[in-house]
């Protein structure tokens, strides 16, 4: 994601992050799982709108937090402690956003999977914004102690710097 990020045109990749590259890219194959499993449980199944989409909403946020620890943010946090913190975040984005938007765009008369794309649109923003800065903020101090680390000026071999 670095050198995608070092690449982007028109001066993006002075304010681009890679963390949001990477984040955009494992959250839109999420979402797209989302969307099908909506499709089938709500679509298909006929399951009521809020069952479907608490469903849905839940298997994809799982994936997407394995996969933005692992290969995004690169997390080594406690697991004990970062997980809780994730799942408020979750919680809170579920009832506000994904829920609460989602069914009220329904009963305006906005078609569901659309409605749901809309409340998407907003939960991107919120989530990267939580998991960088709150859920997965030990990986964000380990890239900056690790960069400031290769930056500081060798000693000699009697502890003298160079």
């Amino acid at each position: 994601m670095s050198a995608a990020a070092r690449r982007l045109p028109f001066g993006l990749s002075r304010v681009v992050a890679p963390s949001l590259l990477g984040y955009l890219l494992i959250n839109l194959c999420t979402f797209l799982l989302d969307l099908a499993l909506l499709a089938i449980f709500h679509g298909g199944l006929t399951w009521p709108l809020p069952v479907a989409v608490t469903v849905s909403y839940g298997s994809a946020s799982a994936t997407s937090y394995l996969l933005n620890r692992v290969l995004n943010f690169r997390s080594h946090g406690a697991l004990g402690t970062q997980l809780p913190v994730f799942v408020a975040v979750s919680v809170s984005n579920y009832l506000l956003l994904v829920l609460g938007l989602t069914d009220a765009l329904a009963a305006v008369g906005v078609y569901y999977e659309l409605a749901r794309v809309i409340a998407a649109l907003c939960e991107a923003v919120y989530l990267y914004t939580m998991m960088r800065l709150v859920v997965f903020r030990d990986g964000r101090r380990t890239r900056v102690s690790g960069e400031e680390s290769r930056q500081q000026p060798a000693c000699s071999p009697r502890g003298a710097p160079r």
